[in-house]
């Protein structure tokens, strides 16, 4: 009875072979209105569906027409419950001659990525201490204490004023790497809870949006120093960045800026102006357009606890004027800090690397001290940080050996660099990249 039951229709839908593609199928569909990838040699067709990808639907098109199994682990925390949401999705598999890679990626390190992995795991380095982060979000409330009581105690003259605009550029700054810490899953098992204190610190704590965070985070580690794909290195035609970019500006004769210089107007609009005008302008009319209406509610709660707290020592304009210079001091903070990172390192069009290999060369460290852990919300750790975005940032120091043995294996360059160096090179690398436009520009 039971077997002649299983010798029924569904033993013919069982029995199906699945579709198999080749990777030369695959990759033609990478376009904005058809987009497949695979993971773990299964292939999706995420076109419709990408829309409502929760990290946005640019990060996972990114990868369309490739294999995005490394990205999709280094992303999700709970791989089972996203799997419910991939079974509509999946149209076939690769076929059994393809290679798992897609694009002539090296294997061999893929497959010594993943042993590497899976040691991180079993030595419990992505189980985060609960404690670590409550005391980071202590210091921060601190701070904001002690900021408020100086004024309320030495009234709001010129010293006090601005040593409590440091205070509290100083703990912008901590919640800042803090919401960091949640916006990438990296603390609690269950993502509602990371979401959810996610939008009270990027919120309540600073008045910006944690989706926005979001949708142009995640792209930058997608595809870190990629131009098209990583936001973080679309300068809006006001640097030129890396060796390829001012070439193509030089020979094409843009000049929407004496891009020589850079490096020394950087000074002017970069650290001073990214949060305060670009980042503030970029928050809100995205929220606006987007009708991200839970978002801006957050956000509306941290500027009317501001102004209830700083109007009847400055009144509404002074309190506006003084969150602005907050903001400005911070951004020069937050600017050196990112920056120190990412900008001195190779800055290119897409070059089709596996996931270790692409994400070594978009990113070096700075050395470990207490000072620099803390003063960089440990992304002095960017290399680590950027192969297991999820992993808690205080278990860094401990998977960056291993990460140094698989280097070495398969020849590829680990940088690691003093903290006043690596502030350094981010001018070295501008002024760099301007003499490289330079002299194009003037090449008959």
């Amino acid at each position: 009875m039971g077997k002649g039951g299983n010798q029924g229709g569904g033993a013919t839908e069982r029995e199906a072979p699945m579709p198999t593609f080749s990777w030369e199928e695959i990759q033609k569909h990478n376009l904005r209105t058809d987009k497949w990838l695979v993971i773990d040699r299964k292939v999706y067709n995420i076109t419709k569906w990408s829309s409502r990808h929760p990290g946005g639907q640019r990060v996972i098109g990114h990868y369309a027409g490739e294999d995005a199994t490394d990205a999709f682990r280094a992303f999700h925390r709970d791989l089972d419950f996203v799997h419910k949401f991939m079974k509509p999705l999946l149209i076939g598999e690769l076929a059994p001659e393809e290679p798992g890679q897609d694009h002539g990626k090296n294997s061999q390190i893929t497959e010594d990525f993943r042993a590497l992995r899976k040691t991180a795991e079993d030595m419990n380095l992505f189980k985060s201490n609960h404690l670590f982060f409550l005391l980071l979000l202590a210091h921060i409330i601190a701070m904001e204490s002690i900021a408020w009581f100086t004024i309320f105690y030495f009234g709001n003259g010129w010293i006090p004023t601005v040593i409590t605009a440091f205070v509290l550029a100083t703990s912008q700054a901590q919640a800042g790497w803090l919401q960091h810490d949640y916006g990438h899953l990296s603390v609690y098992k269950k993502s509602t809870w990371n979401h959810f204190v996610h939008k009270f610190i990027i919120g309540h704590l600073k008045g910006a949006s944690a989706n926005w965070w979001n949708h142009r985070h995640f792209q930058h580690h997608a595809k870190p120093n990629i131009f098209h794909k990583d936001p973080d290195v679309n300068m809006l035609h006001v640097f030129v960045l890396g060796e390829w970019q001012p070439v193509e500006y030089g020979k094409k004769k843009l000049k929407y800026l004496p891009y020589n210089h850079q490096h020394e107007y950087f000074f002017l609009i970069g650290p001073p102006l990214l949060i305060p005008v670009y980042f503030q302008y970029q928050i809100i009319m995205t929220m606006i357009a987007r009708r991200d209406w839970v978002d801006l509610a957050w956000a509306v709660s941290y500027y009317a606890r501001f102004l209830l707290t700083y109007s009847p020592f400055y009144g509404i304009l002074g309190a506006v004027l003084f969150l602005n210079f907050i903001r400005f001091l911070e951004s020069h903070w937050f600017v050196w800090v990112t920056q120190m990172n990412h900008i001195v390192m190779e800055i290119d069009c897409e070059p089709y690397r596996d996931w270790f290999s692409s994400q070594l060369a978009a990113t070096c460290n700075v050395e470990q001290s207490l000072f620099n852990d803390w003063f960089s919300g440990h992304l002095n750790f960017q290399i680590e940080h950027h192969l297991f975005p999820t992993m808690p940032r205080h278990n860094f120091h401990k998977v960056a050996p291993l990460v140094k043995s698989l280097c070495a294996k398969h020849g590829i360059k680990y940088q690691e660099k003093p903290l006043l160096r690596a502030l350094q090179d981010i001018i070295r690398s501008l002024k760099k990249s301007g003499q490289l436009w330079l002299d194009a520009y003037l090449h008959k």
